[in-house]
């Protein structure tokens, strides 16, 4: 068989189509060492097992998940012999390999947020109190999704619900969650709650759940978000940068409605101790009424009298003054030209004299 002969470009290139065409992608699990940053933009990390080691390089925004030397992980890349003759992986998405480096790639990430105030609880806000337009971010073919629905249609029903399917677990799960929630956030009209939920799971299946993008669009949202993940005893970050954390899916329907027959029940209650308080408050109103009656009463008859003696001693002093009565104790009324040679007429009270005056003079 004749060699061919190539030049290093040449062969670069060969082996390079060689590998996408065998490899395009590959899965590669294995310990984390010489974890760096270039300039703020570039990854570099080997990925090493007792047999062999193997670089790796990714640009830094597409480090979702923090990790350091020593921890386990599986890496999706594809594989490249570079210009200089160096062999590496080029990696498009990694995620924690084993429980020990999903918690610590949990904590470390963790730490980071908490540190921003990402988890405050004075950022938090209140869910509404009876949301009629609900957006809801899960898997329609999970069960906590069928379990959402179900507990919320028993317990209220009637209410606007858009559902944005996605993925929520695997190495896509984080973006498209992150596509929904971006979705619902610049709506025009805005949902009054968004809810994002999934069942249970190995701590791998719920590991999209801690994705740092996905936490920082959840902690960033417009409209008030509650989540719930998995079961009561798993808290991912995405629980923490909610404002409300659900325990599971149903507790989700539990914490976003009330139940309407209970609430049915305890409205009927609580009328039924309101109506003897108003009724006794009826009662109090009218004793006052009345006694405010009574005392009206009081002051009008009061003030009838007092008006009846004011207008009897108008009528005896108007008697006392009346011309009649002054002729009857003896004086006169004298009409006439009180001057000498004029005529006058004198009245008595029970005679009228006509008379000539004679003289008058000064007293």
């Amino acid at each position: 068989m004749e060699n061919v002969r190539l030049t290093v470009s040449q062969f670069i290139d060969t082996l390079n189509q060689t590998l996408e065409y065998a490899y395009p992608v590959v899965e590669v699990e294995g310990e984390v060492a010489s974890f760096k940053v270039n300039q703020g933009k570039y990854v570099f990390f080997d990925l090493k097992d007792e047999g062999g080691s193997v670089g790796c390089f990714m640009m830094a925004w597409q480090l979702r998940l923090p990790i350091e030397d020593g921890m386990k992980i599986i890496v999706t890349a594809t594989p490249k012999l570079t210009p200089w003759g160096k062999f590496s992986l080029t990696v498009r998405a990694l995620r924690p390999s084993g429980e020990g480096s999903l918690k610590k790639s949990f904590e470390i990430l963790k730490a980071k947020l908490e540190k921003e105030g990402l988890f405050a609880v004075e950022r938090k806000r209140p869910l509404p109190e009876l949301p009629a337009h609900i957006a809801v971010i899960s898997s329609t073919q999970a069960a906590g999704y069928a379990d959402f629905v179900k507990i919320l249609n028993d317990r209220w029903g009637g209410l606007r619900v858009e559902v944005a399917h996605v993925q929520v677990q695997g190495a896509d799960a984080p973006d498209q969650m992150i596509r929904a929630l971006h979705y619902f956030n610049s709506r025009e009209i805005l949902p009054e709650v968004i809810v994002m939920i999934r069942g249970g799971g190995s701590a791998d299946d719920l590991s999209g759940f801690n994705d740092e993008l996905l936490v920082r669009e959840i902690a960033s949202s417009r409209v008030p978000t509650l989540v719930g993940v998995g079961h009561e005893v798993d808290v991912s970050l995405a629980d923490m940068a909610a404002d409300v954390r659900a325990a599971t899916p149903s507790n989700a329907a539990q914490l976003l409605l009330p139940d309407r027959s209970e609430l049915i029940r305890r409205v009927r209650h609580s009328i039924a101790g309101l109506l003897p308080r108003i009724e006794q408050a009826a009662e109090r109103q009218q004793t006052d009424i009345r006694r405010q009656i009574e005392q009206a009463a009081t002051v009008i008859s009061e003030r009838h009298q007092q008006n009846v003696e004011k207008v009897g001693a108008l009528r005896r002093l108007l008697a006392e003054y009346d011309p009649k009565r002054v002729l009857g104790r003896g004086y006169a009324l004298v009409r006439g030209t009180i001057e000498p040679g004029g005529i006058i007429e004198v009245e008595k009270s029970d005679i009228v004299i006509t008379a000539e005056v004679k003289n008058v003079g000064q007293k």
